[in-house]
């Protein structure tokens, strides 16, 4: 089945589509580094630059069962300004406009959760799904968490669907349609198994970021949320899903990791300090934080994400984290791609509707 690739980063969404049996003929990123990633494990048919630069190539292209792919998301995360007119949130338009020009059988658009949530963004929402409405697509978009699709990593993203039918009146249950390849992901602690030990083997990518101690750490009743240290890095928990893993990673946001507890299965510091400030005793006033705790290297970042333990990332180390951090997770976009598949395979017979427009809270006429 022949792909696009639009918005490909390091190639996330690749490794899922491609597992699934789907073929990108055609791709493209704007970060170089990236780009080469992407040739070192799918091939050079990847264009770098501004998608803007390659609209005619990319629009000349036909008989394509499915275009899929990520745009920038920065305008509408909550992690950014929430800005509206930021010029990175147009490309979920010009997505749509590729969209319209080359008529694939399917589309899959991710973005970050907020634009599926917010009411902020319920307008874009409506004039997402009214536009491919208008362009002969049953589309829905659903917000899923990847810790349910065989990721060890909570991380919530929005994803807009759409298939080429007859009936573009007709909505599709994604919730109903994805739950066949739902899987709970493995734990940290196993997931983490294939690697060596930090700083050796196949596991070197050691960010050496210091850890402090916040004075006045931010607390909440989870040891794993709050500000425990200074800087946005976050402990990892090692027995259960590790929080969304930012694009900022490489230095003080880097997420935390405690060696002793991972390797030695001994009681986590985190939890035994957050108790005790939980209960009223004075945190530790800017000191570094104990030899145990340290960043996660690039390789756990990685297989976090579910990269292959053997997929290449060119670049500084920065950039590999960068790469990493906005990617999609690949089993995440695994599983969206097989019940994309199979929807189109079966001429849209599995295509599952909704009764009403209304279980969006929306209309589209």
């Amino acid at each position: 089945m022949k792909a696009i690739s639009l918005y490909s980063g390091a190639g996330g969404m690749d490794v899922g589509f491609v597992k699934a049996g789907f073929e990108p003929i055609w791709a493209n990123d704007f970060n170089k580094d990236a780009c080469e990633t992407y040739k070192l494990n799918f091939g050079a048919h990847i264009k770098c630059g501004s998608i803007d630069d390659f609209l005619g190539e990319v629009n000349s292209l036909k008989k394509i069962d499915i275009i899929y792919g990520g745009p920038p998301c920065q305008g509408f995360s909550v992690a950014g300004k929430m800005d509206p007119s930021d010029p990175r949130s147009r490309h979920i338009w010009t997505f749509c406009d590729i969209v319209e020009k080359v008529k694939p059988n399917a589309f899959v658009m991710e973005n970050v959760k907020a634009l599926g949530v917010l009411s902020k963004w319920e307008p874009i929402r409506i004039d997402l799904l009214k536009r491919f409405k208008k362009l002969g697509y049953s589309a829905n978009y659903i917000v899923v968490n990847s810790k349910d699709y065989d990721c060890p990593q909570a991380r919530e993203r929005v994803f807009f669907v759409g298939f080429k039918t007859f009936n573009p009146d007709a909505i599709p249950d994604l919730g109903a349609m994805l739950a066949p390849y739902m899987q709970p992901g493995l734990t940290v602690r196993e997931s983490l198994k294939v690697l060596d030990k930090a700083g050796t083997g196949n596991n070197k990518g050691v960010c050496n970021a210091k850890i402090t101690i916040a004075p006045n750490p931010i607390l909440r009743r989870s040891p794993y949320a709050g500000m425990l240290f200074n800087g946005m890095g976050r402990p990892v928990k090692i027995d259960g899903y590790c929080a969304t893993l930012p694009a900022s990673m490489g230095g003080n946001k880097t997420p935390i990791i405690d060696e002793i507890e991972l390797y030695q299965r001994k009681k986590s510091w985190v939890e035994e300090y957050h108790s005790k400030i939980w209960k009223g005793v004075k945190p530790l006033d800017f000191q570094e934080a104990p030899k145990r705790l340290r960043r996660l290297t690039v390789e756990e970042a990685s297989i976090l994400q579910t990269f292959p333990i053997d997929y290449h990332f060119f670049g500084s180390q920065s950039s590999r984290f960068r790469q990493i951090g906005n990617a999609v997770p690949c089993n995440l976009a695994y599983a969206v791609a097989q019940m994309v598949k199979g929807v189109i395979n079966s001429n849209n017979k599995k295509l599952k509707f909704c009764k009403t427009a209304r279980q969006m809270e929306i209309e589209l006429n």
